[in-house]
């Protein structure tokens, strides 16, 4: 058969890639979730800070990869675990990752702020603050500006806000203002002028690079890239980090069994913070870490990651 002959029509043609789409998209909705290869930092820490007790339930508000999941159900016998992560993709992966105790944990999908545990009381609370290392090496999430990608940064990626809508549409004064109160961007309203002036942006390398032009030359080849505080201003917005933290945090107390212990790790002041705070000034709490936990050298070695973490503990008062 010659080629003229063997050639689609172009009714055809859209006929197949309508089916190729369609394929592709079923592949991606039935496909295996891909590993959370997050390694948990300061789990030793963690560990000897809850004193996991046999027969006990713990809360891992961030689960994550599950790495510290992982460590607390191996840790004494019959422990029982409740997991909450807000990204489907953490928690699929993780189900998998921790299959042999499932008969011993409850996943729960959502943003911590929103659990409700009826009245269930918990022996030990952890959550970790960072943002997972799957995120930030992922470039189809749109975290980092060292990949290509849409400007997504939702940890839910149900939720509709993206990191595209705040860059995009909102004024000129209210990005100036997150850029400056959660990335403590000192060159906040310059940014804020060019990003208006320059809009819409399509993906992360072209925001970072508009950014990266309105700084002095000083600034743009300083110790980090001049989009840095910027990119952690829009995924705080987009998942509205810090008011969920507040929320977190107030209702905390009042789901930790007498003595039961509650863990967490940040990795900048803007979370250290108000842990900090709160832990000090909650009649509830008994504050174990008159300093925040930071990591040993050999974990810096093999983990450069947590060179940033801080981990602070505290006791519901008996």
């Amino acid at each position: 058969m010659n080629q003229e002959a063997s050639a689609l029509s172009p009714s055809d043609e859209r006929l197949v890639v309508h089916f190729i789409n369609t394929l592709n998209m079923t592949i991606e909705q039935l496909a295996i979730p891909p590993a959370f290869n997050h390694i948990p930092v300061l789990s030793r820490e963690i560990i000897a800070g809850l004193t996991i007790a046999a027969g006990g339930h713990y809360l891992d508000a961030t689960v994550g990869g599950g790495g510290h999941s992982q460590l607390i159900l191996a840790a004494a016998d019959d422990v029982k675990l409740t997991a909450i992560d807000q990204d489907e993709q953490a928690i699929a992966a993780t189900k998998i990752k921790l299959g042999e105790y499932s008969d011993r944990i409850n996943f729960w999908h959502g943003n911590f702020a929103n659990y409700n545990p009826g009245d269930q009381l918990f022996d030990g609370i952890i959550a970790d603050l960072g943002v997972s290392s799957v995120h930030l090496d992922s470039p189809e999430r749109g975290f980092s500006f060292r990949h290509e990608a849409e400007l997504d940064m939702r940890m839910n990626r149900h939720q509709p806000l993206t990191a595209a809508e705040i860059i995009n549409h909102w004024e000129e004064v209210k990005l100036a203002e997150i850029f400056f109160k959660y990335g403590e961007e000192r060159l906040s309203r310059r940014m804020a002028r060019q990003i208006v002036q320059q809009r819409p942006f399509q993906t992360t390398t072209e925001l970072a690079e508009a950014i990266s032009r309105c700084v002095p030359v000083k600034y743009r080849y300083g110790r980090i890239h001049p989009a840095t505080r910027v990119f952690q201003a829009l995924r705080i917005a987009v998942n509205q980090e810090l008011t969920s933290l507040e929320t977190f945090l107030n209702r905390v107390p009042h789901w930790l069994k007498p003595g039961g212990k509650v863990a967490i790790i940040s990795f900048h002041s803007l979370e250290d913070r108000p842990v900090k705070h709160f832990f000090r000034d909650s009649p509830l709490l008994h504050v174990l870490t008159k300093k925040p936990i930071t990591a040993q050298p050999d974990e810096l070695a093999h983990n450069p990651r947590s060179r940033s973490a801080k981990l602070r503990i505290a006791a519901r008062c008996i």
